[in-house]
């Protein structure tokens, strides 16, 4: 009986690689080398430019500072609780969520009735869609400028319209009852163009097989809209919302224009009043804590919309 002898079985450490493993591996490590290389500078602006911000406004927020004085004294979270107990910060913040629900309300309300009708085959409806989107792209200093005569108690548009009915105008910019309603109109015209013409871009892009089906159906036109229209403009609604609420929080410009915070602190929202302490006060401590208050908000808030609206948004 012949015996063969059968090789010895290789030590799973003195298996050799395929011989293009190497080189995928070399190859592997230039395209990583080349993609850090790529991104390092959008990196490094992101984090000059965005996050460092962030961080030094976190580190002045504890500390007392008037702009001037070399260096900034250290006194911890005192900003924190001078702000959080001052009535005055209470009334702000209540003035910034006033004029935030009535724009943002506004403007969704608002530019979807005007997209519903810019999508009806109407005659020049190109040209009154340029004229309702024209407002957005104008500065927020000219459009307050455009305002203050419009809302002028003496000689301004609001006169006119107003007088033939007997009634007298009010003061708006001057008179504390007025002063914040006037500032939400001013807002809504700016920006509820925008709004429309974002739903505008929805409307048409939805299938229009599922209106026609359930116009065979018998489904009346609000019925159609309220239960298809609707929920398939959920994503929209939900991009509209939070874009909308992050950018009235900040706004600034007409309110630096037409009211200065005023009169008195009816129109005070948290970012004028950043404004004020860090470059009419000198006081870059409670300007911080005012900053980072606010960017705690909108994270806060915008975290619980996504959580809320992700449940009952589908994309399709």
């Amino acid at each position: 009986m012949t015996v063969v002898d059968l090789p010895a079985r290789a030590h799973p450490d003195e298996v050799r690689a395929p011989a293009g493993t190497d080189e995928r591996r070399r190859r592997r490590r230039r395209e990583y080398g080349l993609f850090a290389l790529l991104v390092a500078p959008n990196l490094l602006v992101i984090a000059v430019f965005a996050y460092w911000p962030i961080l030094y406004n976190a580190f002045l927020s504890l500390t007392d500072w008037n702009m001037i004085a070399a260096r900034p004294t250290f006194v911890g979270l005192d900003n924190y609780a001078n702000t959080l107990t001052d009535p005055a910060f209470h009334k702000t913040l209540g003035v910034t969520v006033a004029f935030t629900g009535l724009i943002v309300a506004g403007s969704l309300v608002i530019g979807l009735a005007l997209a519903v009708l810019f999508n009806q085959p109407l005659k020049g409806r190109g040209l009154v869609r340029t004229i309702s989107f024209a407002p957005h792209i104008l500065s927020g200093a000219a459009v307050a400028t455009i305002w203050l005569f419009v809302f002028d108690p003496g000689y301004g548009l609001m006169r006119a319209l107003i007088e033939p009915f007997g009634a007298e105008p009010p003061d708006w910019m001057n008179n504390s009852d007025w002063a914040l309603p006037g500032l939400v109109i001013v807002y809504l015209w700016k920006n509820v163009g925008f709004t429309a013409l974002i739903y505008l871009a929805g409307l048409q892009g939805l299938p229009k097989e599922l209106d026609e089906a359930a116009a065979i159906d018998g489904a009346g036109t609000w019925t159609r809209f309220r239960a298809i229209k609707l929920p398939l403009l959920a994503p929209i609604s939900f991009f509209l919302l939070i874009t909308t609420v992050i950018g009235t929080f900040q706004a600034f410009d007409v309110i630096a224009v037409m009211t200065g915070g005023g009169p008195g602190d009816a129109t005070t929202t948290l970012s004028w009043s950043i404004y004020n302490e860090g470059f009419q006060a000198f006081n870059a401590g409670r300007a911080a804590t005012l900053s980072i208050i606010m960017f705690v908000i909108l994270l806060v808030v915008t975290t619980v919309q996504a959580r809320v609206m992700e449940r009952r948004v589908h994309y399709r």
